[in-house]
């Protein structure tokens, strides 16, 4: 009979989750410590990611740091060196221009780009090498609503997105037959350092809460349960997918309510 108790347990496996020196990639490597994973805390901030870690060994967690840029192909080939073939790999980072696609200019679409794509890009091919030469692995990169839906001000940032998620499908479809499973995962509005702007504009950041069915932000921790399900075996046959947790703010338009 199946050991339905074990489809969480991720004792013995190794995560690397980027961009774990804050927001959602500090407590997506939380969240795996505490199902057993041995977390490498990366982030460009490697003093960011030590204090991950310290936190995450301070809960009796098994955790390291590494400092990795994502817009340097040298430091993603030398974390690659360091760490291995991770049994799952999370990557978080992002960079966002809020301006009119119009007056953005080179420079900052090269900025976003870099790092939001591009970076991504360098990450899963790097690490997914190895996962698929070795038969297993869990690959998961955080694209956005923004992948599906938009706004002004946010286009560039968009097309970042939506071209995680196609390029991470792709992935799937090349990587699957070799074991290795890959799946995007796109949060709402949560609370992190990417959105402090909106935080800081106390009309903009209401109008972000009330348009979620939930009728508020998220917390960084809320995104932690989808990372957890498509780390472990709990998702063994998911691949491919683009997972919304956005408080329902995809599901429902929000802009009026009939008085029913």
């Amino acid at each position: 009979m199946f050991d339905y108790a074990s489809m969480f347990d991720l004792t013995g496996k190794t995560a690397l989750v980027v961009g774990a020196g804050s927001g959602i990639g500090e407590a997506s490597a939380h969240g795996l410590a505490a199902f057993g994973a041995r977390v490498v805390c990366a982030d460009v901030n490697g003093k960011a990611a030590d204090e991950t870690a310290k936190g995450i060994r301070a809960a009796q967690g098994k955790a390291d740091a590494l400092q990795l840029d994502l817009t340097d192909p040298e430091s993603v080939r030398s974390a690659v060196g360091r760490v291995g073939a991770p049994d799952v790999l999370v990557s978080t980072p992002s960079v966002n221009v809020r301006k009119p696609v119009l007056e953005i200019t080179d420079e900052e679409f090269d900025r976003i780009v870099e790092l939001n794509l591009k970076g991504t890009f360098r990450l899963v091919r790097e690490f997914g090498r190895g996962m698929a030469e070795r038969g297993s692995g869990s690959i998961i990169a955080f694209s956005s609503i923004r992948g599906q839906v938009v706004e002004p001000g946010q286009g560039i940032y968009a097309a970042t997105k939506s071209g995680t998620v196609q390029m991470l499908r792709a992935l799937a479809s090349e990587v699957g037959p070799k074991g290795v499973r890959v799946n995007a995962i796109a949060p709402g509005v949560v609370e992190t350092p990417l959105t402090a702007q909106i935080k800081n504009s106390p009309d903009w950041y209401e109008s972000y809460a009330a348009k979620s069915i939930l009728g508020r932000w998220a917390q960084p921790h809320e995104m932690v349960g989808m990372v957890v399900y498509l780390a472990s075996e709990a998702s063994s046959y998911v691949t491919g997918g683009f997972m919304l947790v956005d408080g329902g703010w995809t599901a429902a338009d929000g802009r009026f309510t009939p008085p029913l």
